[in-house]
């Protein structure tokens, strides 16, 4: 008698989260609520295990930033309340806490390291990794600085480097070379006491450079070394990575919104007619043709263009240069003297809502002496077409930090000197983070 063929075996399936994540920008605030679903095989990116689905997005125009930093709590409190409101109501959820990004306070990265002797023949396991971040922390905190990430970027066994991950093995003592990125405490407790007004508790805060860098860079990119340049409004920041690792970030409180300022002070117009110029008419780069096109700007307390002034597109395109053009060769010397100029090699990729400026690019070679692209928002689906360009891979990047935490996330629940509600591992990312790696 024939035997019954077996059916093949179901699998159980994998459960699916929500996950809210806000930036707050010198220009715009948005918020975006995804659902982290599990990837299906052969849909991997670098540290992924799961796909974030826009379900609700909301943003609105920032008020009470300057720079990066808070300089008016109620108005930057309406911004939030306006971005997160819009996500709710097109997600059909209420959010009760927050990944925010962080782009203010005077980033600084350095190395550190830390070591601790272990029981001879017993197994690393997690709690001594856990050790060494703590003892690393303690050497690295600062009564006025925050340590925003702490990132194992060597681990060494006995004196053996290049160590990938040392749990399970047997040695007497274990090292890390850590990356530690500090800020200025008091504009991140700012930032954390304008959410909480909000009645939101912050998960996780994230450097503005390193999120994009998740959510725009390639594989390659990550292995052989890259510069992500995210020129935001208020400031401009650079992440730099190599061998898949986050190794130094830097900032300057110069951006977009300083162009339209220029323009505004040199055509004496309104600053949406300046911001206008920049992004219709304006480009980093001149042409022959500049001198022959004729613009019309209008004047200030002018509705319409019948009082306008015709200028040479010439004049407008000098004005948006020299205030590219400085903040580039800023970036470059800053590059530079981070003693990781050769890690870069010659890979840029630029994200925020300035890198769309006409001839940004092609100024950016120039000037740096690198290839220089345009980065997106990778492997995020349900984005509006508006959503999908280099201004939204900071708030993308915040969706796929709880993927590639990991030893990070552990570290900073030592460390920051005034407590943001939710973080540790027993706060919401905590136990976040411990789901996805657990589900798949």
């Amino acid at each position: 008698m024939p035997t019954k063929s077996r059916a093949p075996e179901q699998k159980k399936p994998r459960r699916s989260t929500v996950l809210t994540v806000l930036d707050i920008g010198s220009t715009k605030t948005v918020c975006v609520i995804a659902r982290m679903t599990p990837c299906e095989t052969g849909q991997y990116l670098h540290g992924r295990t799961h796909s974030p689905e826009v379900i609700g997005i909301g943003h609105t125009k920032s008020h009470g930033i300057k720079s990066g930093l808070i300089n008016d709590l109620d108005a930057a409190e309406q911004s939030v309340r306006q971005a997160v409101d819009a996500a709710e109501r097109m997600a059909g959820v209420t959010v009760d806490s927050i990944i925010v990004n962080v782009g203010a306070g005077r980033l600084a990265s350095h190395m550190s390291s830390a070591a601790i002797d272990l029981d001879e023949g017993r197994p690393i396991s997690k709690s001594d990794i856990q050790k060494v971040l703590k003892a690393g922390v303690a050497r690295a905190s600062n009564v006025d600085r925050t340590v925003l990430h702490m990132l194992p970027v060597d681990h060494v066994l006995d004196g053996e480097r290049g160590i990938v991950d040392p749990r399970g093995m047997i040695g007497r003592q274990l090292s890390l070379n850590m990356h530690v990125l500090t800020a200025d405490a008091a504009p991140l407790r700012n930032v954390e006491i304008c959410i909480n007004r909000a009645h939101l508790s912050v998960e996780a805060m994230v450097a503005t450079p390193y999120a994009s860098g998740l959510a725009a860079l390639v594989d390659d990119e990550l292995d052989l070394g890259c510069a992500c340049i995210d020129m935001g409004g208020g400031t401009t920041s650079v992440a730099i990575f190599a061998d898949r690792a986050f190794i130094h970030a830097d900032s300057i409180p110069v951006g977009g919104h300083h162009v339209t300022m220029d323009i505004a002070r040199g055509f004496s117009c309104r600053l949406e007619d300046a911001e206008r110029l920049k992004g219709m008419q304006g480009s980093a780069l001149a042409t022959p043709a500049d001198e022959r096109d004729v613009i019309q700007v209008p004047a200030i307390g002018e509705d319409d263009y019948g009082q306008a002034t015709q200028v040479p597109r010439s004049l407008l395109n000098r004005i948006i240069a020299a205030r590219v053009e400085e903040t580039l060769e800023m970036l470059r010397d800053r590059i530079n003297k981070s003693g990781y100029s050769s890690v870069v090699g010659k890979r840029v990729v630029l994200t925020g809502g300035a890198a769309q400026l006409t001839g940004l690019p092609e100024l950016a070679r120039r000037i740096l002496g690198r290839n220089v692209r345009v980065g997106r928002p990778l492997g995020i689906s349900g984005l509006p077409t508006a959503a999908k360009g280099p201004a939204f891979a900071a708030v993308a990047g915040l969706m796929i930090y709880p993927q590639v935490a990991g030893d990070d996330h552990s570290a900073m629940r030592f460390s920051n000197p005034f407590r943001l509600a939710g973080t540790g591992t027993d706060g919401p990312l905590g136990r976040m983070t411990q789901w996805l790696k657990d589900s798949f």
